[in-house]
């Protein structure tokens, strides 16, 4: 009788094991399979987002993202030159020489030189195997850069590089994809822009904009995406709050604004430019970062972080103000770091000399 009782005992013991075993091997299949969305915030991928400095005085894009093992670079600088200092910074990271992902946000001279390439200065698609190609459906370019630039993307397409516009990547058509999974954990999703199917005047609202999303986190890129288009954007979405948002066309006035901002509620801005620069104007209340674009969005966030700095009395004519950004996210949370100082935007010796302060700030 004692002798059954032990062997019952045992079977019982075997099938709850059985079933804790089979609950945990559930569990950490459902964890590896499932896509994260929404407020799910299972991640496995770390991803680092670099706001790179241009190597000289102008405005300008090359943002270059490791999500996990993958390398995506958006965007490639202000002149043909930048190509030489971000391509640099880049192989510190992207070791085998493959970018996997390649966005060029829209067709002005500050965010493709560096595709375009010069005869100095090659093309990043000759420094860098590039696998997938994304790029704006529309333009009104007829720019030397522009005509380059196709010249170069063909010419890696003809290599075995893949060419999609963001809206067959929106749209899921001729093997584009709205939503790529770059690494384990991690999305790249291919937002929708009115501008993608309807002219404008105005060659910034043909930016392809982008989501990175990381189970509860969100990391919103729209180029220079100006106010129209940001409306249209924010009426098209339910955005939801991110812990990044790249700063709409350089910190400038017609960018960042009410709409969008109010819906991303950003928790950082990072601003690419050389700020104080008489680049586009003499007013220096418009010269980037701007009064206007600093006021909407302090009403969210003081982490407010700047690229470079103008100064004249150097042959570059420029300074590191934070210096290369990174943003990074993992299962810490989200940090930013940066190559010259980690200086929010409202404690720079810059912005209290050319800035007011918004009420916010105070």
């Amino acid at each position: 009788m004692a002798k059954k009782k032990f062997s019952a005992g045992l079977a019982f013991i075997a099938c709850l094991l059985a079933l804790i075993i089979g609950f945990i091997a559930s569990f950490f299949l459902y964890t590896y399979i499932k896509r994260p969305t929404g407020g799910d915030v299972y991640v496995s991928g770390d991803l680092k987002i670099h706001f790179m400095e241009l190597g000289n005085k102008y405005a300008g894009d090359s943002i270059y993202i490791k999500a996990g093992e993958t390398d995506i670079l958006i965007d490639a600088g202000s002149r043909a030159s930048s190509a030489d200092t971000t391509s640099e910074y880049i192989k510190q990271y992207c070791t085998d020489g493959v970018l996997e992902y390649v966005i060029a946000t829209h067709a002005d001279r500050d965010h493709i030189a560096g595709f375009a390439g010069s005869g100095s200065s090659p093309s990043i698609f000759e420094r860098f195997e590039c696998e997938v190609i994304i790029d704006f459906p529309r333009t009104n370019s007829e720019s030397e850069t522009y005509a380059a630039y196709q010249e170069k993307r063909d010419a890696e397409v003809a290599a075995g590089a893949s060419h999609y516009t963001a809206l067959e990547c929106y749209n899921n058509a001729n093997g584009a994809q709205r939503i790529y999974e770059v690494a384990r954990g991690i999305e790249m999703e291919i937002l929708y822009n009115y501008y993608y199917e309807n002219d404008s005047d105005d060659e910034n609202n043909y930016s392809v904009c982008l989501m990175f999303n990381q189970g509860d986190k969100h990391f919103l890129f729209t180029g220079d995406l100006e106010e129209d288009g940001e409306k249209h954007l924010a009426d098209f979405y339910e955005l939801p709050e991110v812990e990044l948002f790249k700063a709409g066309h350089h910190g400038s006035k017609t960018s960042s604004t009410e709409a969008l901002l109010s819906e991303i509620k950003p928790k950082i801005v990072c601003v690419c430019c050389c700020a104080g620069t008489d680049e586009y104007t003499d007013n220096k209340e418009n010269q980037f970062p701007t009064q206007a674009m600093v006021d909407r969005v302090a009403n969210y966030t003081d982490k407010v972080y700047v690229t470079s700095l103008g100064d004249a009395s150097v042959a570059e004519g420029y300074v590191s103000m934070n210096g290369n950004i990174v943003v990074s996210s993992d299962r810490r949370g989200v940090t930013v770091n940066c190559s010259n100082n980690n200086t929010l935007l409202k404690d720079t010796e810059w912005f209290q000399a050319n800035r007011e302060m918004p009420a916010a700030w105070l």
